[in-house]
């Protein structure tokens, strides 16, 4: 059997393309009102990989509410930290090196003359970013990180909140607001129930909110992020990937109240897990979600890390790679990179969806989209000792820094991976968290484990190396799973195959068997 059109599909959802072994690194400076951070990733590619990540909080926006002008101690911190960043960007021979500013120097009466001193320390020209563009680069961050997103984007910065409704490819209402965590502090002389008056005030002007009610909203900005990451902590939660967080509205509501009405923010359980300048915005930066979603009447609420950098960068991606599939991107330059063939991965996907034609197991579009997820990253844990591939591979996965993937999503791609490691000892739940365990479905557990023994028995029979799987077939037949080799590969045949096709066809409720063709 040679790679059929369900590769060849899925190749076009990669892009069709491979991506060149040597790329060229982009920089993006984000100067915000309560941080300035550098982010150097590999290239301009669908799933960039960060090279580098330094962000220091300046609080550039502090005083820009009752003094009109930004702080002197600020702008010097904010001098020095350009200064060292472009040092950075020189080091990493970084050739492409995009800079902007957002609420704090737009609405600053010192905002030219600091932009000036700014672009002479970064050795770049500095885009100040209107609210509506912010907003945009926010929604264009959100397509970067998920795949196909239909919602409502809301990014909170230490000056502004900038909106959006991002409807499948479109870019519908935006617009900002003066709800920044910063402003919010300094206008109301830290007077938080003075706050909650005043982002009720704005909010409700925004009449087309309604369209947000049951749909997914989008957090973006560091306040929200370091909420999360306290909900994180105190729920006890599985994994440590902000990336696709998913919290229920009812249950957002509810913490952000708890944070807002806190005295002591010292005194939150885990709040150790979050730098102390962002502790003084997180009351605000609660506050302000917990009256949007009081407004905006989600669905859920989805922690994104992408955004208006990310949305930059996205905007500078040629057509054929904003069209690429972000998760499916990712596997396969992880596979590229940690597996010992990347052709052997893509004959898996093929080799796998006998599985689930019309006569074997039904899959939804989403779930085939994960097998083949799972097929690209099955052999990443190779170097691996074998007594621990199985563990190690599934945390891995788990906390991998992909996108285009909720949280479900992850655990099931490291429980696949996991039980192809683990065996006869993975067809159980021994030994798994059972609040890993927990955030996934008893369908999604049983595919885990379909897939995963799948995957045991392909690599049995090809050793991790392409040519041969793809001249294998799986059938169905009554109550038997057959599976063919060819004359040419009748010596791969053994008693450790036969055992891990049987316990494949067991998991699929059918007796295993093996025939060899001429």
């Amino acid at each position: 059997m040679s790679q059929g059109s369900d590769v060849t599909s899925l190749m076009q959802m990669l892009g069709g393309t491979r991506r060149p072994r040597e790329l060229e690194p982009i920089g993006v400076i984000d100067i915000g009102s309560n941080s300035v951070r550098l982010v150097v990733y590999e290239g301009a590619v669908r799933s960039p990989t960060p090279l580098f990540n330094e962000k220091v909080l300046c609080g550039l926006g502090r005083t820009v509410a009752t003094t009109g002008r930004l702080g002197a101690e600020p702008i010097e911190r904010t001098i020095q930290a350009l200064t060292r960043f472009k040092a950075v960007a020189r080091v990493l021979k970084v050739k492409t090196l995009k800079a902007f500013a957002t609420a704090a120097v737009r609405d600053a009466a010192d905002g030219p003359a600091f932009i000036a001193r700014a672009e002479k320390a970064c050795g770049v020209k500095i885009e100040i970013l209107s609210g509506k563009r912010e907003a945009e680069l926010a929604a264009e961050g959100i397509r970067m990180g998920f795949q196909d997103p239909d919602g409502f984007a809301g990014d909170l910065g230490g000056g502004s909140l900038e909106l959006i409704d991002i409807g499948g490819q479109a870019l519908n209402e935006a617009i900002t607001l003066p709800l920044g965590g910063l402003r919010l502090i300094d206008q109301t002389g830290g007077k938080i129930d003075d706050a909650v008056k005043l982002a009720d005030a704005q909010l409700e002007k925004i009449n087309w909110l309604v369209k947000g009610k049951g749909r997914p909203f989008y957090a973006v900005g560091g306040t929200w992020r370091a909420l999360a990451k306290l909900h994180m902590e105190q729920t006890h939660y599985p994994l440590r990937i902000m990336q696709g967080y998913t919290v229920a509205t009812r249950d957002a509501i509810e913490f952000c109240e708890l944070v807002r009405r806190t005295k002591k923010i010292a005194s939150l359980p885990g709040i150790e897990e979050v730098a102390r300048a962002r502790r003084e915005a997180l009351p605000y930066g609660a506050l302000v979600l917990e009256r949007l979603l009081r407004q905006l009447q989600p669905s859920c609420v989805i922690f994104s890390v992408h955004g208006v950098r990310e949305g930059l960068l996205f905007s500078l991606l040629p057509p054929h790679e904003r069209n690429k599939d972000p998760l499916l991107s990712f596997c396969e330059e992880f596979a590229r990179q940690r597996s010992r063939s990347l052709s052997h991965a893509l004959e898996l996907c093929d080799w796998t969806d006998q599985l689930f034609d019309k006569n074997g197991i039904d899959e939804t579009p989403e779930e085939r989209r994960l097998r083949h997820a799972a097929c690209l990253v099955s052999d990443i844990g190779w170097r691996v000792h074998p007594d621990y591939r199985g563990e190690q591979s599934l945390d891995k996965i788990a906390h991998a820094g992909m996108s285009g993937v909720d949280h479900p999503g992850r655990i099931f791609l490291g429980l696949t991976i996991y039980f192809r490691h683990a065996g006869a000892q993975g067809t159980g739940t021994d030994g798994l968290p059972e609040q890993l365990l927990a955030r996934i479905d008893r369908r999604m557990l049983k595919r885990a484990r379909i897939v995963g023994g799948a995957l045991r028995a392909a690599h049995m029979i090809s050793i991790g190396m392409p040519g041969v799987i793809d001249e294998t077939r799986l059938t169905y037949r009554g109550d038997k799973l057959i599976l063919t080799l060819p004359k040419q590969h009748a010596d791969l045949d053994g008693e450790r195959l036969r055992r891990r096709f049987e316990s494949l066809a067991a998991v699929l409720g059918r007796v295993g068997e093996i025939r060899i063709v001429n």
